[in-house]
Order: C-alpha cells, then structure tokens, then sequence
C-alpha cells in the first residue's frame, strides 16, 4: 500500500511514451514527468504541526477544491416518521452546512460545550480532547448532534480509534449515561432518548456500513439496539428495517468482491490468446461496439458501479497513521482497508492497457489508425458525459510509449480532437482546465434536468492527491493535544461532494456483450505490447533492436 500511494500521489497526465499513472499488481511502471519524479519524495518532509491557515497559505493552487460552491448533500434515508411521541430531531443536509468556506459556521451547542473540553471560535468548533468530540457526537434528551458533525467525526475518527472501540464507548455513554440498563428510570425519558440513539445508528449504518464487517462492531450495534428495542413495538421495528439494511448492504458487498476475483482469476495474458487462436478470428472492440457513445456509456456503467462500492472511510484508512497518542502498536495495519477503492484503481490500470493493446494488435497500419480514432472519439464522448475517470485513462492508454513510438500509424491520424482532450486535460496550473471542467460538470448536476446530466465522475487519481495532502499538510493533533477537528470540517467537504458523486444512478441501458468484453478481455503485458509495437513498425536505434530480439526470446520462444 505504501508504494501504491507513493506512486499514485507522484502521476500527472503522463506526456507521450508514459504508462498508466497508477500502480498494478501485474504492471509496476507509473508514468511520472521527470520532474514529478523528482518530487515524489517531499511528501514525507510535509510539516506536521501547522495550523489550517498556514497549510492554506502554502497550497493556494488548491484554493479551488476548498472554495467551490457547489452544494453537495446525502441521500441516506432518515426516519421518517416520528418514533412514539416524540419527533426526531431535524439536522440539515450537507447542502446547507458545509458552505464555501469548508466547514459549518453554525454548529448547535449546549452549555457543556463551553467548558467540556471543544474549543469554539465564533460559534465553530475549531477542536477538541477526543473524549469530548466523543460525548459530543452521543444524544441526549436535549441534544441531537448536527448532521454534518455525524459525518466528520465518524469519517475522522478512526485516525486515533478502532470505529469498534468508538461504538464501544458510545454504547457505554448511551447505556449508563441515559440510564437504558436500569428498570426503573423514567420511561418518558427513556422514549425521549431512544429515537435519537436509533436515529444515529441508522445514519452511522447508512453512510459507513462497512464498518460493521467488524465482528466486534456489529456485536456492540445488536446490544444497544437490543436495549432499544426492548421498549416499545414501534422501536422494534424500526431496529429491525436498520439491521435488515444494513445486512442487505453487507452482503451486496460481499457479492461484489466475489465478482471482482473471479474476473481476476479469469484474466489472461492477450499474448498466450494470439498463440492459440489465429489473430484473423479474434475480435477487437470496433466489432463489439462500432458506436463510440454506446462505448463510453458502456465505461460509465463500470466506473459508477466501481465508485459505488467505494467507502468514505477508505481516503482516510488509505493514509492514516499511528496516533502519536495511542499506545496500541498494531492498529496500522489493521486500519488499512481500502480494498474497494484499490480495486478502482485496477480498473483505471486495465482500461489503460487495454486501450494500448487494441491499438498495438492490428497488423496493418491503417487498422491501427483507425483503432486510435475510435478511441479519440470514445474519450471525447466520455467528456460530454462527464466520466472524466474513463477519459484519463483512455489519453494515458494512447500516450504509453509502444502506441506513441507509432509514428507511421500515427501521421495516419487526425489528431485535432485529441489535441483538444489533452489540453483539457493539462497537468499544467494544477490541472486548471480539468478543474474548471469538473466544477462545471458538477454544476450541471445540480440543475439537472435528466439523470444524464447528474453523472460527474472525477479524474481519481487527482481526488486522491487533493485528498492526501490536505490530511498531510495539517496536523492531526494541536500542540495542546486537541484534536484539531477544523482540518477535518475541510476533509468531510471534500469526501462528500464524491459521496454525492458515486450515489447518481447510470442512465444508460447495459449492453452485457460490451461489458464482458471490457471487463474480462485479456489484455497485453507491458512486455508484450512493446513486443507487438516493434513487430508493428520496426526498431529505430539500437536499444530497440536489442529489446525486440530480447523480447521475442523471452516471449514468443515460451510454450
């Protein structure tokens, strides 16, 4: 993992003769500029103790991902209805609390917050000791916690704490605090509390459902909710519409990870499939989909269902770190899950090398010209969508050095509109054209119309970098020990814009023959495409002659 997010956080757009930006188990190059190689070892001198506002002062080029106004909002279902005889409390959505600056500027407070260890400056909680932000997030019969700090405090939490000891201490606070173990307390308290203890286990249940994969986690969830549903028919049931869906989520999940290893398990090299079948009988993908668009709706139906299955959780465990505070030494490893997000990332690697390996196969120049066409077309439509994702990989495809050394195949191509992705898709001022893009994709979505006009799936890599340096630029922790939760207001802005993201449904009809194809089509080894390159249009130096006969030792001379 340390190396994946080393590369990863170190790409650019990669310039002509780079490979993917992303790290793959079965490929290792990561195509990074000569300068951004030069700097992917900053990253660890990062200050660790600066304050929000000096991290802003020195990352101004990010300015943009901090200041949008785009309102961004959840789609978790609350109760709806009030539970007994009393409502449930109503939180804003995240359109109206996490305004442009970053964070809530309007956070309820009750008279233990001003001497309960959380710090406030006009009216923002800035930070606080971790047991306080802790009772801070547990009801009370007075108090329901805001929804936005629901949110920012389970996402961030887990910087410092299991989430199965956080639900630990939670259950403590909610069973001896509000008196649910005793028999004799007041039952008119007792249905005053209970709705808003089951209101926030239903929005941790909703928003972070993979944290109760946890054994220990859903053991803590059944007894509170036992406790609260041991009171009255209405609790019961709603206790029983929370674990059915979160069960639902779970094992959808669980699906989803088999499906996932048995395409892996399935994939093959493209070359072993050309020793065995005569290449005039194999297929490309201009003989599944002829049709440009209905490939890159095809791409969107693939990165919306990959984003769905992403936690918010996993940009946090991708690069959390031992709590300087926390004596328990195994936790690191124990935090790391990011499987669903790393398995995106293959996604991104595999899109790549099949786009270079459906140009690199054809033998005749002018088919290899028109396979790169095809893909010229296909990216710009993914453009128009919005799947910005697929058209990444789709240019660092056609710019790997075995398609770019084609230069007879290329002089072949009209390259104006590839010209024009690539210069929206420039690296340079902080992939300002990129940015200004995605903010007006981003508005569109919000004055949608049509489902079609929602879609806005962001370049991942970039999303990972806005993300890792802002946890890194920033301290955890205050000098005095706080947790400095202003850092984490700015996180929880970022991470749910993209929950707004992954949460639009795909539009478009599937069209399963295009999908399988995409998704189970061997596709060349690094090895093997330079092979198929140089077989294409000769060496041009001595090196390449070396690696041609090199390579066709070593791979056309296997069995």
């Amino acid at each position: 993992m340390a190396k994946f997010l080393a590369e990863l956080l170190g790409c650019t757009l990669p310039s002509k003769g780079a490979s993917p930006m992303f790290e793959s188990k079965n490929h290792s190059r990561v195509g990074l500029k000569s300068s951004t190689k030069q700097k992917t070892t900053v990253f660890s001198t990062l200050a660790s103790e600066k304050s929000l506002s000096d991290c802003k002062k020195e990352q101004q080029w990010k300015t943009s991902m901090y200041s949008s106004k785009t309102p961004v909002c959840f789609t978790n279902p609350l109760i709806e209805k009030p539970i007994g005889k009393e409502s449930m409390p109503q939180t804003p959505p995240f359109s109206a609390m996490f305004d442009s600056s970053g964070y809530n500027r309007n956070l309820y407070q009750s008279a233990e917050d001003s001497c309960g260890g959380l710090y406030y400056h006009d009216n923002n909680l800035l930070s606080g000791s971790l047991e306080a932000l802790i009772q801070h997030l547990v009801p009370n019969v007075d108090y329901y916690p805001d929804r936005t700090y629901i949110f920012t405090f389970l996402l961030s939490s887990r910087l410092f704490m299991h989430p199965y000891e956080l639900m630990a201490k939670v259950c403590h606070l909610c069973v001896e605090h509000q008196r649910l173990s005793d028999p004799d307390s007041d039952k008119n308290q007792i249905r005053k509390i209970a709705p808003k203890i089951l209101q926030l286990l239903t929005e941790w249940t909703e928003t972070f459902p993979y944290d109760f994969r946890d054994e220990r986690m859903m053991r803590n969830l059944k007894d509170l909710a036992h406790r609260i549903a041991s009171g009255e028919e209405t609790y019961r049931k709603n206790v029983q519409q929370m674990m059915q869906s979160l069960i639902r989520k779970l094992a959808t999940l669980s699906q989803y990870e088999e499906v996932l290893a048995k395409i892996s398990s399935t994939s093959t090299d493209r070359l072993t499939v050309l020793k065995t079948k005569p290449q005039s009988i194999q297929r490309d993908i201009i003989t599944v989909c002829s049709d440009p668009y209905t490939l890159a709706q095809q791409l969107t139906h693939i990165e919306l269902e990959r984003l769905n299955y992403i936690g918010p959780e996993e940009f946090v465990q991708a690069f959390v770190q031992k709590d300087p505070l926390d004596n328990d030494k195994s936790c690191y490893s124990e935090r790391k899950k990011t499987r669903n997000l790393e398995a995106y990332v293959e996604w991104f690697n595999r899109l790549s090398y099949l786009v270079a390996t459906e140009i690199c196969m054809p033998v005749k120049k002018k088919h290899r010209a028109r396979m790169i066409e095809y893909f010229i077309d296909v990216a710009r439509e993914c453009f128009n969508i919005g799947n910005f994702n697929s058209l990444m990989a789709i240019i660092s495809g056609m710019n790997m050095s075995p398609v770019s050394r084609l230069k007879k195949t290329w002089a072949k191509v009209k390259t104006a509109k590839f010209d024009i992705l690539e210069h929206q898709m420039d690296p340079s001022s902080n992939f300002y054209n990129y940015r200004t893009a995605l903010r007006g994709a981003a508005q569109r979505s919000l004055t949608a119309h049509s489902s079609r006009e929602k879609i806005v799936i962001p370049f991942f890599s970039l999303l990972i970098k806005d993300i890792y340096f802002l946890n890194e630029g920033c301290a955890n922790r205050l000098p005095n020990g706080h947790v400095n939760f202003e850092k984490f207001w700015e996180l929880a802005k970022q991470v749910s814009e993209f929950m707004t993201w992954k949460q639009v449904e795909c539009p478009f009809e599937k069209d399963r023959k295009i999908l399988q194809y995409l998704l189970t089509v061997p596709v060349f080894s690094e090895d093997a495409l330079y092979l198929a390159s140089y077989e294409s249009e000769g060496p041009e130096n001595h090196i390449e002659k070396d690696r041609w006969k090199s390579l066709r030792s070593s791979l056309l001379g296997r069995a």
